[in-house]
């Protein structure tokens, strides 16, 4: 072995062999008749990875290589989403650049265009997921817009449709006006803005007195409709049922009583616009008021006498209008949260267009029901309840955009209107039998093809070989805020579809936020790319400091973390190196003679113990640590330095059980640290297999009444390096141990053993204090109370074991 792990052509020849040797694909090692599936959230085809990617694929590569060496028949689905308006998004960019339009090339050649343009320079993504040690089965890429793909896209609208649950309607939407469609809600970035807050006099019908609005929009008061007030707002109890003259158009409208409105925002009196507000859609919508529409989809107006203002133009000409008339009472600052398109950073426009929507009422239902049952369940908690609560509230779904990159909908229309829904595409109209057929020119939303996901990616709607096998799969793992748009989606359109859920957990993870909290952005400079840190620290280092600040809240990126990954491997290779060269010939066998020999193997299959019911409740950054600890602390600072003069001797026993201590903590660490882990197995003598399929640690009991055999000497260890403070110890063997691991005598210590018994006399005071304070012991977590006595016993051992110190 090199004296020093250099992780650079390590790691990556190990990738490149575990992959060429086909360790990674489905089914590689199984032992077990039991499958254990993961689908990597598809990753945008144009996307790079960050470090919610990063921390994403550790947690599930850590799942993924335990079951494996397990013996599960384990399948990592990977594969990338076509992300409509993105990759439509950066198409259209390089033809502006090139002083063209896709309108001008037209729809066909800009489709032929975006497949160019993915072949040459789009799914980058999997090879930096290969330089994180990502074990997924690259040898099943799928792609959403594959052949087999689209067929189970379309199946699933045809399907719906058939149930009815497929309709066409005007409603309110998010629209951008830059790319001119909707889109989704996770595409709306809210910015804060400093805006204008224009108070607006309404005259009343019978020229008594007048009703004052405030708005930030004053163009839209053209569409304007009626005035809604809160029904239990006294200042208008009278006004209620009155009619006012909307400004500008001179309408007469109505004055509503509404609880939808907020009395404590502007005058309490709101403009109702249903056309340009969602709130006020629902409104509208509720008290049967017309809707009126004066912007268009490019974001101007096309009222009359407006035409072709841009809303900046049209509101000057409102508030002239305002003015000259006495009817504008006062402007002031005002800054708010605004919706933007996270592509273009137009602001967004509500807007009612016609949009295909899907009824959400019984297939919202069918997941509420398998969430309440528990058939999934999301980690924590508290986002279980949350994806219960979205789906009880979630509106019918928005499934089309106004895209040419896409899985265009399978609805055609005869001349004389019909509409007729099939797949594959049909020859004639359904109902009239006309073959002048035209096709729905909407695609449909990306996330409507990525909740078929977990089993297009099997063949689905085929009954496919893999599709028996692999579904349903079994954990899920994403980010929070997409759980309405795909967690969710998925459960229902497994149920749906197949009658089963598509998998039993999902890990909302945490977000990786910037070292000073805020969000990571390369736009605000704040983004850290992880193959940098994988280029400074390797893969492995990455992994272990991504697991080590993994919780379930938001968490603050740390190269400290990153660096104790990097000392972690190194450490381990240094302990691995002193065993191997005191080891030569020697084959594996555990044969403990000595204590902290039995006490290690105990440590071990405790560890082991520990990580498994960790990984099981998906508590990632608890098992990182216990890992470091086992490592660092009871393999390579107490018993390799205990045996160490034992292995110098050249004692068989000690090499053999060293060997195999090492066997089994190398096994503990893979499934986090597996480079490094499979770089040492590789030197072991007498390798059988890889240790990616390796046997996972079976549970051994033989020792685990010497699990706390070192307490003792561990305290008195403590004690010394603290004051100098020597505690006479009750065996020789726990003398040896003390003497091989502190060797006091090379330290030039003074002990004062009274100095030290009233520090602890003043420890034990403070901890019997807090456990006596009800308001802690009742308030705090458990964990913490938990630790506080194992403080406290932990001071009256070292307090007992200084009555006899010299």
């Amino acid at each position: 072995m090199e004296p020093l792990y250099r992780p650079e052509g390590v790691e990556q020849r190990w990738q490149r062999v575990w992959e060429e040797e086909g360790l990674y694909r489905a089914g590689a090692g199984r032992r077990l008749d039991q499958t254990y599936v993961i689908c990597i959230p598809p990753p945008n085809v144009t996307g790079e990875l960050h470090m919610g990617h990063a921390l994403n694929g550790a947690l599930q590569d850590t799942l993924i290589r335990c079951h494996r060496m397990r013996g599960f028949d384990t399948l990592w689905q990977p594969g990338y989403d076509h992300a409509g308006i993105s990759t439509q998004n950066v198409v259209e960019k390089q033809l502006i650049a090139e002083g063209t339009s896709r309108q001008k090339i037209g729809r066909d050649a800009f489709v032929e265009r975006t497949w160019d343009w993915l072949d040459q320079t789009g799914r980058t993504i999997m090879g930096q997921y290969r330089r994180l040690g990502a074990s997924v089965d690259y040898s099943r890429e799928r792609f959403t817009m594959d052949d087999a793909y689209v067929e189970a896209v379309m199946t699933f609208f045809v399907r719906l449709w058939e149930r009815g649950w497929i309709y066409r309607a005007n409603r309110i939407v998010n629209w951008c006006p830059y790319h001119q469609t909707a889109i989704s809600d996770l595409e709306v970035e809210h910015v804060d803005m400093d805006d204008a807050l224009s108070y607006v006099r309404y005259p009343f019908v019978d020229g008594n007195g007048s009703i004052m609005v405030a708005t930030v929009r004053p163009a839209t008061i053209l569409a304007d409709v009626a005035i809604a007030v809160h029904p239990d707002d006294v200042r208008y109890r009278e006004a209620v049922g009155r009619e006012v003259v909307v400004p500008v158009v001179e309408r007469r409208v109505p004055v509503i009583g509404d609880h939808r409105v907020e009395p404590g925002f502007g005058t309490g009196a709101l403009k109702v616009t249903p056309g340009h507000d969602p709130t006020d859609f629902e409104i509208g919508r509720d008290h049967d008021l017309p809707t009126l529409t004066v912007i268009g989809p490019d974001g101007r107006l096309i009222a009359e006498g407006f035409e072709g203002l841009d809303q900046a133009e049209a509101d000057e000409r409102v508030l002239d209008w305002l003015k000259e008339r006495g009817q504008l009472e006062r402007r002031e600052s005002y800054r708010h949260s605004v919706g933007t398109c996270e592509r273009c950073h137009s602001r967004i426009e509500p807007l009612v267009s016609p949009q295909w929507w899907c009824r959400m009422d019984e297939l919202g239902g069918l997941a509420i029901d398998a969430l309440r049952a528990q058939r999934v369940r999301y980690h924590p908690e508290s986002q279980h309840r949350f994806a219960i609560e979205s789906l009880q509230q979630a509106p019918d779904w928005c499934i089309s955009r106004q895209l040419w990159w896409g899985h265009q909908i399978p609805v055609w229309r005869c001349p004389d209107g019909h509409l007729t829904c099939t797949w594959p595409p049909p020859d004639a109209c359904g109902e009239c039998g006309s073959g002048e057929l035209e096709r729905d020119p909407d695609v449909l939303d990306t996330w409507f093809s990525s909740a078929l996901w977990p089993f297009a990616t099997l063949g689905w709607p085929e009954q496919t070989p893999e599709l028996s096998r692999y579904y349903p799969g079994d954990v899920n793992s994403t980010a929070r805020e997409i759980i309405r748009l795909w967690e969710n989606r998925m459960i229902f359109s497994g149920l749906f579809l197949l009658g089963e859920v598509p998998f039993t957990d999902v890990i909302i993870h945490a977000t990786v936020l910037a070292a000073d909290g805020r969000r990571m952005s390369k736009s605000l400079g704040t983004g850290i790319d992880p193959i940098e840190a994988v280029d400074k620290h390797g893969a492995d280092a990455t992994r272990y400091g991504l697991l080590k600040i993994s919780s379930t809240q938001d968490v603050r990126f740390s190269w400290g973390a990153i660096e104790e990954g990097r000392k972690l491997a190194n450490k381990l290779w240094n302990v691995a190196r002193l065993l191997l060269q005191n080891a030569q010939q020697v084959t594996p066998s555990a044969q403990p003679r000595a204590i902290e020999e039995r006490w290690i193997l105990a440590r071990l299959d405790a560890t082991r113990e520990q990580l498994e019911e960790a990984w099981s409740r998906f508590e990632f950054s608890g098992a990182a640590g216990a890992l470091y600890h086992l490592t660092f602390d009871d393999f390579c600072d107490w018993y390799a330095e205990a045996i160490k003069p034992r292995l110098y001797d050249g004692d068989q026993d000690a090499a053999a059980t060293a060997l195999a201590a090492l066997e089994t903590l190398l096994a503990l660490l893979h499934p986090v640290m597996p480079h490094v882990t499979e770089e040492i197995w590789l030197q072991l003598p007498h390798r059988k297999t890889r240790l990616i399929l390796a046997p996972w640690p079976e549970p051994d009991s033989r020792f685990a009444g010497d699990l706390h055999a070192l307490d003792r000497v561990q305290e008195a260890a403590q004690t010394f390096r603290r004051s100098g403070v020597q505690v006479e110890l009750a065996s020789a063997d726990e003398a040896r141990i003390f003497s091989a691991v502190v060797r006091p005598d090379r330290v030039q210590a003074n002990g004062d053993v009274d100095a030290e018994r009233q520090r602890l006399v003043k420890e034990i005071a403070r901890a019997e204090g807090m456990l006596a304070n009800t308001r802690f012991v009742d308030g705090a977590p458990a964990h913490v109370v938990e630790a506080e006595r194992e403080k406290l016993a932990r001071y009256k051992r070292e307090l007992a074991a200084l009555g006899d110190a010299g």
